[in-house]
């Protein structure tokens, strides 16, 4: 028989260190105990109970997150941030071109910072920073498991500003860490350390409107550059970066949209949530009927629709010959507190309670892809991975509301 507190009844107090939370851990961050007590019959002639004291694993969560620059990695970290509590800030008092976030519960790590060349060497020895020869794989493993040991690291910053390599700064461990970037799942290595992975797979079309975005107006970059530099990353991108995504349990692709016929603009897009079966904690959410394949356009009394409309798809399919269960969503939402209605179809999606889906999606609609797929996907995979961390750390995690 096993016996543990009440939901939602406060943690019990333990002035035994050993059973304390680890470094950097809150333990209001939680409802529940992170301790189970689990009573034995024992085996012995007296007959009597044994209480057998457990401490469920209270190092940090380490979720990877794979994508090339520019492909909505900062979003996606902002919406799943928002689902734990806080807001996602560079280190107080720190170098202001750190690369690291933290809030409430988590901290994201940029794997940038484990570059072992500067801009300037790379260009010397004529490699990109998608190159595996301009890593240093060995540092990035070493400091990732000794962050999931509990203990703190001096990690190097890699200076996105003036592409040099910054001392390095203090990264304490976290209970979520989060490691993004171009390589977190090359080395097989730190592949294994990481308990969930993510892969955010943008079509050559999607992926260069968005970065022409993001580069002039934040990092000042010309539109030719930007264009000449993802012309000279493609080859080492899909020798090094793409291929990563076999490794995901959870793609979200982004592709143009096929609701308009050879659309040119890219404004409307067609968003694929790619689920592995099979997966430790994880289960695939489903539209309708789980195991099914349905084509539904939801348009109509209860979702309003401009043109072109909106589209799901859910089925199963195989990538990289693994069974996948696939959300699709083609369109975008005209009115995004409609979306209740979609919810209302969805099922598994780990939330707390009906509506928590479009309550995210409308206290962070000032993010890019709040009324397509992409914000609703990312939101879901941000419930997917809550729901992996309580089933670890075998606790509940209050909504925020």
């Amino acid at each position: 028989m096993l016996l543990s507190p009440a939901a939602g009844r406060a943690p019990a107090r333990t002035t035994r260190p050993e059973l304390a939370c680890g470094p950097g851990f809150s333990s209001t961050f939680f409802k529940g105990s992170a301790l189970r007590a689990s009573v034995a019959q024992a085996s012995g002639r007296t007959g009597r109970a044994q209480i057998l004291i457990v401490r469920a694993d209270n190092r940090p969560i380490i979720i990877g997150m794979a994508a090339d620059s520019g492909c909505g990695k900062s979003t996606f970290m902002r919406r799943m941030t928002s689902v734990f509590g806080g807001s996602p800030k560079p280190p107080a008092g720190g170098n202001p071109d750190s690369n690291t976030l933290i809030s409430d519960s988590t901290t994201v790590i940029c794997m940038d910072d484990y570059h072992s060349l500067d801009r300037y060497g790379r260009k010397e020895k004529g490699v990109t920073a998608l190159d595996p020869a301009a890593q240093d794989f060995d540092l990035m493993y070493e400091q990732i498991k000794a962050l999931k040991d509990g203990k703190s690291v001096e990690k190097p910053i890699y200076n996105h500003v003036t592409g040099l390599l910054d001392p390095p700064e203090t990264v304490k461990p976290p209970q979520i860490l989060v490691c993004e970037g171009l390589h977190p799942f090359h080395d097989e290595r730190v592949r294994k350390l990481m308990d969930f992975h993510v892969y955010l797979d943008i079509s050559e079309e999607v992926k260069t409107s968005w970065k022409l975005q993001r580069d002039m107006a934040e990092r000042g970059h010309s539109e030719e550059s930007i264009k000449a530099s993802i012309a000279a990353r493609k080859p080492d991108f899909d020798a090094f970066i793409d291929p990563q995504k076999q490794y995901a349990d959870v793609i979200i692709q982004v592709l143009p949209t096929q609701l308009i016929p050879e659309d040119k603009e890219g404004k409307v897009l067609r968003v694929r949530m790619i689920q592995k079966e099979g997966v430790k904690r994880f289960s695939p959410a489903y539209l309708f009927d789980e195991g099914s394949t349905i084509s539904w356009i939801p348009c109509g009394r209860k979702l309003t629709c401009s043109f072109p409309g909106i589209k799901f798809f859910y089925g199963p399919d195989t990538y990289y010959g693994d069974e996948v269960s696939v959300l699709e969503m083609d369109g975008q939402f005209d009115k995004l507190e409609e979306l209740i209605y979609v919810e209302s179809h969805l099922s598994n999606t780990s939330a707390k309670f009906y509506g928590e889906i479009t309550q995210q999606m409308l206290k962070n609609s000032q993010f890019p892809g709040s009324k397509n797929g992409t914000g609703l996907f990312q939101t879901l995979v941000g419930l997917k991975i809550r729901e992996v961390f309580e089933a670890i750390r075998q606790t509940t995690v209050a909504p925020v509301v």
